[in-house]
Formats: C-alpha cells, sequence, structure tokens
C-alpha cells in the first residue's frame, strides 16, 4: 500500500487522494476553508499551503518543491513528506489569516456561528495575536436571499462553498460571486431566491457566519446544545440527522455524513420538517368517547389505567362477533410493529394485520450531486411489513385492509403522522367498530374514536427504520416524550401484561430488537460513537 510521510509520520493511503484527504482521514488537522470533500477543489482560500518532498522515480532521492503547494490539490504520492510546521508554512497560515481578518467584523459575541466557526478556531491556532490593520473595514450588507437563508456579506471570506453548492450538487445556479477585489460578494441572481429543496445546506457548509439559518437566528449558543443521532423521521429517504437539542427542546436538525445514504445533505422538508413535535395542538391525555342514553356525548379524558381497562374490554368483546384488526402506521419504528403485532394476536390469533396510509407527493428527484428527495413521505412501509410478517400472519396494504373491514368488529389504529392523515376512508373505518387510536395530533379519526391514547413522536423514542433502498438503521431518542403521553411500543407491552400475555416491563427498542432476531440483528446500521456529543458547558449553582 503507497505510504506517505506528513512531519514524519506515516500515513497509508488507497486510490488516488490529495493530501489532505489522507491527512484527515488519519486525523491530522490541515486548516482548509474553500475544500469540501461533496464539490470541485478550487484551492483558493490558501491557508491549506505547505512544503513537501517527493522522491525522484529513478533515484527514490527527496526533491524539495521550491514553492508551497495546496494540500487540497495536491495529490498523494508513494514516498512523498510533507512538512506542515516550518517556519514558512507558519508564516503564510500567519499571513492569510490576517488577509481574510482585514474587513472581517469583531461580531462573534452576536454571531450565530460562534463555537462552530473555522475562522475563529484558525484566527487563534494559525493567526496573529494582534492586527496591522489601521484603515477603516469594507461595511457590506445583510441580506434575506431565501425562505430560510440570510446572508451577512461583510463576514463572508469567499470560500465559494456555497456558490459551487448550487452549481454542482443542486444544479440550481442561485448563488454567483460578484464584483471584484475587496468589493467581491456572494449574492443571488436578479429574481432568482436561494429557495431549492435542499437550500438549508449552505448553512452548514459555510465555514464562518456568513450564511446563517433564519429558523435557528438568535436561538441557542451551540455548546448548549446536546447532539443525537437519528434518522428521518419524515420520507422514506433514511437521512442520517444530528437533532440539537437543549432541557427537552428540539433547536435544529442537520444531517450526518453518510456517503451511502444521504452523503452530506438533506432536504428543507426534513430538515424543518420536525415542528410538530412541539405543536400546541399535540394529545396530551388518554380520552374516551361517553356514552349517554346511547347518544354519544363530548370526549372525556381519564387516566391511563381507566384507558387501559376501557381498551382491553372493548377490543375483547368486538372480537367475540368478528375479527379484530390491527393497522400499523408506516410512521413507527420496526420494533413498536413487532410489539403492536404481538398484542393482536395476543387477543385474536386470527387478527388481520395491516400497514397504513403511505403517504406519496410526486415523484422522487435526484439532483446533480446525487441526493434524492423521496415521493414516499412515511420513514418505514417496509420496517413495519417486515416486522409484522415474522410474526406468522400475512401482512395487507392499506387498501385490501379496506376490503376486508367488514368482518372485523375492533380496531387497533395507529397514527404519528406528522400532518392531517385521516382521510375519509379512515373516518368512515373507525366509525363503524370499536377503535383503539394511538396517536400525536388530532384528527377525523381521533374524533371518531372509541379510545385515544396519546403517544411519543420519533425524535422522543429509540427504534429503526427501513428505508426506501432496504437498509435499516436505529436512532436514539432526542428529547424526553411529552407529559403523559407514552411510545407506542410502551403501550403495546402495557396491555400485554394487563392482558396477561406478558410480564410488564419498560419499553427498550435494543431489548425488542434483540428478541426479533434475524435482519433486524444481523444487517441493522448503528451510529458511529463520535456521532453523540453532549453539551460541552457545565453549569454550576450559585
Amino acid at each position: 500500500m503507497p505510504t506517505l510521510k506528513i512531519d514524519g509520520k506515516p500515513c497509508a493511503f488507497e486510490g488516488k487522494k490529495s493530501i489532505l484527504q489522507v491527512a484527515l482521514d488519519h486525523g491530522i488537522e490541515i486548516p482548509h476553508y474553500c475544500y469540501h470533500p461533496g464539490m470541485s477543489v478550487v484551492a483558493s482560500c490558501r491557508i491549506c499551503l505547505m512544503e513537501m518532498a517527493t522522491p525522484d522515480p529513478k533515484t527514490g532521492v527527496l526533491n524539495h518543491v521550491p514553492k508551497l503547494v495546496p494540500a487540497c490539490q495536491t495529490p498523494a504520492s508513494d514516498g512523498a513528506e510533507v512538512y506542515l510546521k516550518t517556519p514558512k508554512v507558519i508564516g503564510s497560515q500567519k499571513a492569510v489569516m490576517e488577509q481574510l481578518l482585514i474587513n472581517h467584523p469583531l461580531d462573534c459575541p452576536v454571531c450565530d456561528q460562534a463555537g462552530e466557526c473555522s475562522l475563529q478556531d484558525y484566527s487563534y491556532r494559525y493567526g496573529n495575536a494582534d492586527s496591522r490593520f489601521e484603515e477603516a473595514k469594507n461595511k457590506k450588507p445583510k441580506k434575506d436571499i431565501g425562505e430560510h437563508v440570510l446572508l451577512y456579506s461583510d463576514r463572508c471570506i469567499m470560500c465559494s462553498r456555497c456558490v459551487r453548492f448550487t452549481r454542482e450538487v443542486t444544479g440550481t445556479h442561485e448563488l454567483g460571486i460578484f464584483g471584484r477585489g475587496s468589493n467581491e460578494q456572494v449574492d443571488v441572481a436578479p429574481g432568482q431566491p436561494l429557495n431549492n429543496p435542499l437550500s438549508g445546506n449552505v448553512v452548514d457548509i459555510c465555514p464562518v457566519g456568513a450564511l446563517l439559518d433564519k429558523d435557528f437566528l438568535m436561538t441557542m449558543r451551540v455548546w448548549n446544545l446536546q447532539k443525537t443521532p437519528s434518522i428521518d423521521g419524515i420520507t422514506a429517504s433514511g437521512d442520517n440527522l444530528s437533532v440539537e437539542t437543549n432541557e427537552g427542546r428540539v433547536y435544529r436538525i442537520k444531517p450526518r455524513t453518510n456517503l451511502d445514504v444521504n452523503k452530506w445533505w438533506t432536504s428543507d422538508e426534513i430538515r424543518y420538517g420536525w415542528k410538530f413535535v412541539h405543536s400546541e395542538d399535540r394529545l396530551r391525555e388518554p380520552s374516551v368517547l361517553l356514552n349517554a342514553a346511547d347518544a354519544i356525548e363530548p370526549r372525556g379524558p381519564v387516566d391511563w389505567a381507566e384507558a387501559y381497562a376501557g381498551a382491553l374490554e372493548g377490543l375483547r368483546r368486538g372480537t367475540e362477533g368478528g375479527r379484530l384488526g390491527l393497522v400499523v402506521s408506516p410512521m413507527l419504528s420496526c420494533e413498536e410493529a413487532h410489539l403492536l403485532g404481538r398484542l393482536a394476536l395476543a387477543l385474536d390469533p386470527q387478527a388481520v394485520l395491516a400497514v397504513g396510509p403511505v403517504p406519496f407527493s410526486g415523484q422522487d428527484k435526484t439532483f446533480p450531486g446525487g441526493y434524492t428527495i423521496c415521493a414516499e413521505k412515511a420513514p418505514n412501509a417496509r420496517g413495519v411489513r417486515r416486522a409484522l410478517e415474522a410474526l406468522g400472519r400475512p401482512v395487507l396494504a392499506f387498501d385490501a385492509f379496506l376490503a376486508q373491514a367488514a368482518g372485523i368488529k375492533a380496531l387497533i389504529l395507529t397514527g404519528n403522522y406528522p400532518s392531517p392523515w385521516a382521510t375519509a376512508q379512515v373516518a368512515a373505518l373507525v366509525a363503524g367498530r370499536f377503535t383503539v387510536l394511538l396517536d400525536t395530533l388530532p384528527s377525523a379519526a381521533s374524533a371518531a374514536a372509541n379510545i385515544v391514547l396519546p403517544t411519543a413522536s420519533w425524535l422522543e423514542k429509540a427504534g429503526c427504520f427501513e428505508n426506501a433502498k432496504n437498509r435499516i438503521q436505529s436512532f436514539g431518542a432526542a428529547i424526553p416524550a411529552l407529559e403523559m403521553t407514552r411510545a407506542e411500543g410502551q403501550v403495546a407491552l402495557d396491555l400485554l401484561a394487563l392482558a396477561g400475555a406478558a410480564r410488564r416491563e419498560i419499553f427498550n427498542a435494543d431489548k425488542v430488537r434483540e428478541a426479533m432476531g434475524g435482519v433486524f440483528v444481523e444487517e441493522i446500521k448503528h451510529p458511529a460513537p463520535e456521532d453523540v456529543r453532549m453539551s460541552e458547558v457545565e453549569y454550576v449553582t450559585l
């Protein structure tokens, strides 16, 4: 295997890689701004300049390259030696940082990028302590360039990452570089706001505080945030995500790098689609339809024990004159589908099992950079079907379930969709039979169901999803469940215990998955340990 040395450390590599890529693969820091692994290499920021020597192909004697060369653009070669700490390299880094900071405003205390800013970090590590610039700084405007993004032009260091993103990844070409010299600016073309479906990614790739997310602006300091690895719970893409929270509240969602799934990106639909988790309309307590003189009275709240007792009694009574039906939402995890299936079969060994309605919107759209937006707006239709089929009963699609609804007298129905989902068909299905509904938001189904049990969203529990490409991936709970709500898996375990079919226990996705076995243990993909980050701030009570 070819090997080069970086400051005396041997670094093996495979294939055609740049020296910067080899260094990063081996945990060696070389400062860089303009380089991003998902886009073309322009070598414009010049802070990755280095000294190097390459062996003569005939004699093997090292020949020193007479000038500094950019690590991001220089191919790695076997036997080469790279020097990052020579006076020439250090002087170059200090000069680059001095030039970048000439017109940069000193607004770190009010900048949202503070705490994750490359300019801040490199200024400390590679810059000068003092500035020699005495003239007035160039002032550039703040601009609203799209639905989700603000541009602070005076903070921009012209790395061109955002411009290359709209050219190479989305192919939409909204951003460009205008002007020359110290008046050079990134801007949108006239009449072309930055509103492509992946626009939020430009905020992630900006190494400074020039491009900021309107949704996150001035809301929370990044060093107060706890990062939890998660999976897209909105569509079937299976995007790897980082959910950033503080004190039980979600503040932002960002993509996690996974070259096999979403690379470095995620769509705005997924990035901003979690807002229903903190909706004021969330179902917050169990409720039942009250009957008086054979007339339906308004819904009344009850405690969980009363709701459980009523649910079991109604489901058992319903199965005496017909079949029990179970409709598992494609928004639920595989583990929860498995437990709900066990519950249904414990109450009725001939229960009819089905996957809930799977929403679609348009067609899959693949961008030039390889990222695909899925038309299927449910994260786990395949996983739910796989988990239910493992119980040994046939599993129906929702339309096929409706066709057999006449013989179903009792129904366990689950929702957990982020938007209204109960169509006229669902409402008619609920109205005709005893129904226990597990859901997060009010709907036509919750208005008609006999018993409604409030449940947790995907960010409030752990489990696994199977995406459109049959990749099974686990995720963890990012925040605690809303007060008085419970995970569908916990509800299933509680009802199984009350029915005498299992002992009472706390829902644990890992334990359930281990019991399921098969592909759920052998093929599941877990997040890397470094994807988990706790808040770095220690709070002291005075």
